[in-house]
């Protein structure tokens, strides 16, 4: 467990000073190629009328994720198993060095950071740098629609890259947080609920989204709760607002980090017609983009301080048993 707790600060320290590795050393970017050639696969036998029926794309698709989560969770368990025949601070060096790629905190902040500071050239240019950020049609949007998106996609992610995958690595080491990663990346690529791209996923990527929703509920209230924290007294006061605001998105766990941040910062996060996130707060300034990477910074600390704790209680209760 020495070895866990050494490889988290590892992989944050890393994070921190060196960033993501090249593509071709990413593990994510390997997951991607994989799920993006089996996608395509499946797409040549699924209908694309969204609004049928479509078993065969639904059990494909299943079938190739669970053929991909295999190669991916046994491939860690393998490095992880090896590497703990190493004295402990070699095997935690080892582990934080494989860890890092499947978290990313740094990459998240400076997009962010990049938006902001896009949006103050001008909003043309705000609008294409968010385009790198989210999914959704950009051209439109207003200047205070481009922060609102970037600070929703910070919060968001901020349970996605980082608390989320820290979260199984503390519960089930490597192969846990490689399985998340392997999990939240298929949803990113597959999950929507209908066409995407002149593709129809409405049924070939509810599998995918499906286990993502499950292994990211618990992450994704978690990851409210730090934010709440991190606003000291008053996110005390916000507490039993948090429920009713985070219900409002389509997503069981999108809403509740992105409610949790609307209402440290009090503004309101919107997107047309999908949800509006505290309503009665102000619109989004410079600011509040500041503000909000200031509340994710706290929140990942105190995530560090309570994941040590909770993995040095795993390793007494373990010892318990024995």
């Amino acid at each position: 467990m020495a070895a866990l707790a050494l490889a988290l600060l590892v992989a944050l320290a890393v994070d921190r000073w060196w960033g993501e590795p090249r593509p071709g050393l990413h593990p994510v970017v390997w997951m991607g190629n994989y799920l993006g050639a089996v996608g395509a696969w499946v797409q040549r036998h699924a209908v694309q009328q969204p609004e049928l029926r479509d078993l065969k794309a639904f059990w494909l698709a299943a079938l190739v994720w669970c053929a991909g989560a295999a190669m991916v969770s046994g491939a860690a368990w393998g490095l992880q198993a090896a590497l703990h025949t190493l004295p402990w601070w070699a095997a935690g060096l080892g582990l934080g060095l494989a860890l890092k790629p499947l978290l990313a905190w740094a990459m998240l902040r400076d997009e962010v950071i990049a938006v902001e500071t896009a949006l103050g050239e001008s909003l043309a240019a705000g609008r294409e740098r968010l385009r790198w950020l989210v999914s959704r049609d950009v051209a439109q949007l207003s200047d205070t629609q481009v922060r609102e998106s970037a600070i929703e996609t910070l919060a968001e992610n901020l349970n996605d890259s980082v608390v989320a995958p820290i979260f199984w690595f503390v519960l089930l080491g490597l192969p846990g947080a490689a399985l998340y990663r392997f999990a939240n990346t298929a949803d990113a690529m597959w999950g929507y609920p209908g066409v995407y791209k002149g593709r129809n996923w409405a049924w070939a990527g509810k599998w995918a989204a499906r286990v993502d929703d499950g292994l990211s509920w618990v992450p994704a209230r978690i990851t409210a709760g730090l934010l709440l924290l991190a606003a000291g007294g008053r996110g005390l006061t916000l507490v039993q607002q948090l429920p009713s605001q985070a219900r409002q998105t389509p997503s069981p766990n999108s809403g509740w980090p992105m409610a949790a941040m609307a209402l440290n910062l009090g503004v309101t996060l919107r997107k047309p017609g999908v949800y509006d996130l505290n309503p009665a707060g102000r619109a989004a300034a410079a600011a509040d983009t500041a503000g909000a990477l200031v509340y994710a910074s706290k929140a990942l600390l105190a995530l560090v301080f309570i994941a040590q704790a909770a993995m040095i209680l795993i390793a007494i209760g373990s010892k318990s048993w024995t």
